[in-house]
């Protein structure tokens, strides 16, 4: 439920109900749930079932006199939790009747319940379909029809089975409509093009992978929606510089433009910069762009603010720094996988004076390109040199010493870095938030200590794959507001290292362990108590992790995803956590070869929240994955190598989850499913994904595992 100021708590008994305790006048920033004192008068609320509501609204019912804006307050202090809320509105009449007024948004699993929904709520304005793997015409018709009034903004963003149609429902009937995500929508064409064009309000429109839309198309958009002020037209093949040209020249109000991977050239550049408004423009991709025609472009932008031209492969550092003389307000630069970083290069960067970030991934960079951008860039406070060959200690050294303000700063697989570089950042970087060093392998355990005794303002840190040990980890547990904290394949910790950060750090939310074999169930049990807030934790193949690890970590209620593949975990276990975890969202217990039936049968009953998991090697039957179909959030199934199961019940949890959208199957299964309800599964909005991996029963040892992956990077 909510923090400890919220007004609302929610206190679970052990009989399955829930009691709601409502402080509606203390005046204490922190009341105690638990207390009754004189200043705040509460009111308990027993979550009972919908029969016993209706007979409680035959008596005088005394929360009938609070007014909407108390009963409004109270929804405002509850969580996203769709139960809290459900709870809430089974009170009373009253209760029940503004949780309907007060619901804003709305994210349904499956298109047959939108009929329901919406007549149970009518002031809607935001319309999440990105769950659903299926949405028909004649729920978009339906849409229109109650949410007239109501409704700005709805996201198709993975949804199948409409059509220009149903488009054009929404967008006649709903006036206020100002929102459209369709990205993904690749059978979509110019006809639904002409539909969206008739929303004259939109100002915000994803169109990601719509190959199918074409000049003609994006050319009834423009005229239609002069109001846009975000297009995304990523990966419209079918889009050429025409189209672009007619949004520029009537979309002037447009402050977000992605063109990336879009088949244009430098002809359609002068009119984007001449969108008197233009801050976002992002040209990943575009391959037709070369340097002669960015040098051809006179037009300037004194409005654009981000650009990314990331894997742009035929610009090199003529084009660019022509195109950067042209917008002087730049503050974030992207040119991942892009040419060499030279001295050339980092000079044109001189004059952008409001410069702020520089992401440079995957590129080659120069010592003398390094030093010289350090020299020319004025105030950054982020740098990307992730992947990046080049780059090393007296280069990235010296920049970090003429950039003290950097907060944010990766360089990760940079392997030619040192412990100098690490002190180096660690000395003139105090600021530092955000810290990614993955695989920087020629770093040591003693400069890995000095991130904790200087940069005490950290709160993300990606430390994969190095030499830290227990010593380091103490070091690092001082950093207290640290939320994120990745130490994957780190095999020299343990758990005393992970004691100290428990410790240390009670805001972490997240925690990767990755293979870092060292860890057990102790220090797994300490993160559980000394960090309540944990959210997301990866444990695979610690293979000292029990079922002991899986009972502390019940206590973590927030925790939403568990990665736990490869562990000496049992059905038990996983019971315990089913129980206590009510958050659980994705769930990997691949090669957890003591997970049965028994563990599904408690995680059907409990984790209804549950929409991944990865079932692998498990010692799951039919029974238990027939369970599993009662789970209605489900959409995401991987089963390999699952020897109890049988084709015929594979078929029947096919059918039985009507929100699958993605399930990956061995191939062995493909031939004895029947076709027929494999196409009417796909027709439902699920992709299957056929794999034909051999069976291994060995874990690798992690030595084994880290070596060869090394070796890959060579």
């Amino acid at each position: 439920m909510a923090k400890s100021r919220d007004l609302c708590r929610r206190i679970d008994r052990s009989d399955g109900f829930a009691t709601l305790t409502l402080d509606l006048f203390s005046g204490s920033p922190n009341p105690n749930p638990c207390s009754y004192s004189r200043s705040a008068k509460r009111v308990r609320v027993s979550c009972v079932s919908p029969a016993a509501a209706a007979a409680e609204e035959n008596r005088s019912n005394p929360f009938d006199s609070l007014s909407e804006e108390v009963l409004f307050l109270i929804l405002d202090r509850l969580e996203s939790d769709p139960l809290d809320k459900k709870s809430f509105s089974l009170v009373c009449r009253s209760f029940y009747a503004a949780e309907s007024r007060h619901r804003r948004a709305l994210t349904p699993l499956r298109s047959g319940l939108l009929p329901a929904a919406l007549a149970r709520y009518p002031s809607v304005s935001r319309l999440d379909l990105s769950l659903c793997p299926s949405v028909t015409d004649a729920a978009l018709a339906s849409v229109g029809g109650a949410l007239r009034s109501s409704l700005r903004s709805i996201d198709l963003s993975r949804s199948r089975g409409f059509s220009y149609a149903g488009i054009e429902s929404v967008a006649v009937n709903c006036a206020a409509l100002v929102e459209i995500n369709l990205s993904n929508a690749t059978d979509l064409s110019d006809a639904a093009a002409a539909a969206i064009g008739r929303a004259r309000n939109l100002e915000k429109l994803w169109l990601a992978r719509c190959k199918m839309v074409t000049d003609m198309g994006i050319g009834c958009i423009a005229v239609g929606c002069q109001k846009l002020r975000l297009l995304c037209l990523k990966w419209c093949l079918g889009i050429s510089d025409l189209g672009v040209g007619l949004v520029a020249v009537k979309c002037k109000q447009l402050r977000s433009l992605d063109l990336s991977f879009v088949p244009i050239t430098e002809k359609c550049l002068p009119a984007v910069l001449q969108l008197p408004h233009l801050e976002d423009l992002a040209l990943v991709g575009c391959l037709s762009i070369d340097d002669e025609g960015l040098m051809s472009v006179k037009q300037e932008s004194k409005s654009l603010q981000v650009l990314d031209m990331s894997n742009c492969q035929h610009v090199n550092h003529a084009g660019f720094s022509s195109l950067l003389s042209k917008t002087p307000g730049l503050r974030e630069i992207s040119l991942a996988y892009y040419c060499k970083v030279t001295h050339s290069l980092a000079s044109s960067l001189q004059k952008l004076y409001n410069l702020q970030s520089i992401k440079l991934d995957g590129c080659e960079v120069t010592t003398s390109g390094l030093k010289t951008m350090a020299n020319s860039c004025r105030s950054l406070g982020e740098l990307s040199l992730s992947k990046c060959s080049g780059v090393t200690d007296e280069g990235l050294s010296f920049f970090v010493t003429k950039h003290k303000g950097l907060v944010k700063l990766d360089v990760t697989c940079c392997r030619n870095i040192t412990d100098l570089s690490l002190a180096s950042i660690t000395s003139s970087c105090t600021s530092l938030t955000n810290l990614s060093m993955e695989s920087c392998i020629l770093v040591s355990r003693e400069g890995f200590r000095l991130i904790g005794q200087h940069c005490h303002l950290l709160e993300e840190l990606d430390l994969t794959d190095n030499d830290l040990d227990d010593e380091g980890l103490r070091a690092i547990s001082g950093c207290h507001n640290l939320s994120v904290l990745k130490i994957g394949i780190c095999l020299k910790i343990s758990d005393e290292g992970l004691i100290h950060v428990a410790k240390g750090c009670p805001n972490l939310q997240e925690l990767d362990l990755y293979r870092s074999v060292g860890i057990t169930d102790i220090g797994v049990m300490a993160i559980a108590r000394g960090c309540p807030l944990l959210q997301i934790i990866n444990l695979s193949y610690c293979t000292e992790v029990t079922d002991y690890s899986l009972r502390s970590l019940s206590k973590c209620s927030n925790l939403n995803t568990l990665e736990i593949r490869g562990c000496q975990v049992s059905s038990s276990g996983l019971a315990v956590v089913a129980v206590g975890c009510r958050k659980l969202t994705k769930l990997d217990i691949k090669k957890c070869y003591f997970v049965d039936d028994a563990g599904m049968l408690l995680l059907a009953r409990f984790s209804q929240n549950l929409r991944q998991i990865n079932l692998s090697y498990c010692s799951v039957t039919d029974v238990g994955l027939l369970a599993l179909a009662s789970v209605s959030c489900l959409q995401n199934m991987t089963i390999l190598h699952s020897g109890g199961l049988t084709s015929n019940g594979l078929a029947a949890v096919l059918v039985a989850c009507g929100g699958l959208t993605k399930v990956k199957l061995h191939s062995s299964f493909k031939p004895l499913i029947p076709k027929p309800i494999l196409e009417h599964v796909e027709a439902r909005g699920c992709l299957f994904q056929w794999r034909d991996k051999p069976f291994q029963v060995e874990l690798e040892p992690s030595e084994v595992w880290k070596q060869q992956s090394q070796e890959m990077h060579v």
